[in-house]
């Protein structure tokens, strides 16, 4: 059963998220900040968490990237229309996806969904053993683990599954919006950034140089594509 932590220091926006996630499959907890959000964790094991950005004693900014020092689990963060840049801050410490107030409730429900079934995926195993290698880069999703040149390297749910899919199809140019809907299982409408990040992120783990990457490339008005080397 899925445990579900809803981080927000506005009772109301709590209280309809709980609304919204009123599945029996799920176990809802609540923190006010992100420092009791951090000691929920202590003690409770968490597989998804909604953060909102604006709070007291400590912000969603700063949690999730304390969170993401020993943690992989997906958090989608709770922002404002006018809060663009928070948003990229958001996604450059480890979230994995964003929600902008005011909620829409079938939003909600399809993020969460879709966050937790790529999360218990990455966590359980595949069912059949599948090596790709590129390079220098080893893929086995049977042991979900993902080696460069025999150092392992740490990817966060999403990350993993976005090379996944490059590599799966090597020299294919994936657009943002392909990859969105192959890895988020949802509409992309305006995921371009999302995207972005992501793949900046997985450039920093994979690349001896990003600003100069050997196998993830982009296509300029196109897309992305992992090189066969």
């Amino acid at each position: 059963m899925p445990n579900i932590l809803i981080c927000d220091d506005e009772k109301d926006i709590v209280s309809a998220l709980r609304i919204y996630l009123s599945d029996p499959s799920y176990t809802i907890f609540e923190a006010a900040n992100g420092a009791e959000a951090l000691r929920l964790m202590e003690t409770e094991d968490i597989h998804l968490i909604l953060m909102d950005i604006m709070m007291p004693v400590m912000d969603g900014i700063t949690a999730v990237a304390k969170i993401r020092e020993f943690s992989h689990i997906p958090i989608i963060m709770l922002t404002a229309k006018s809060e663009d840049i928070d948003k990229v801050m958001g996604l450059n410490v480890g979230a994995d996806d964003y929600i902008t107030k005011p909620f829409q409730p079938m939003e909600v429900t399809a993020r969460v969904r879709s966050a937790l079934r790529r999360y218990l995926m990455y966590g359980g195993g595949a069912p059949a053993p599948d090596h790709f290698r590129i390079g220098g880069i080893e893929l086995d999703d049977a042991a979900k683990v993902v080696t460069v040149d025999g150092d392992p390297v740490s990817l966060t749910p999403t990350e993993y599954e976005i090379l996944k899919l490059l590599m799966a199809h090597p020299n294919r140019v994936y657009s943002p919006k392909e990859i969105y809907e192959e890895v988020w299982k949802e509409k992309p409408v305006g995921t371009e950034n999302t995207v972005a990040v992501h793949i900046r992120h997985i450039r920093e783990k994979i690349e001896i140089n990003p600003a100069d990457p050997r196998y993830l490339k982009v296509v300029f008005g196109q897309g992305y594509k992992i090189m066969r080397q």
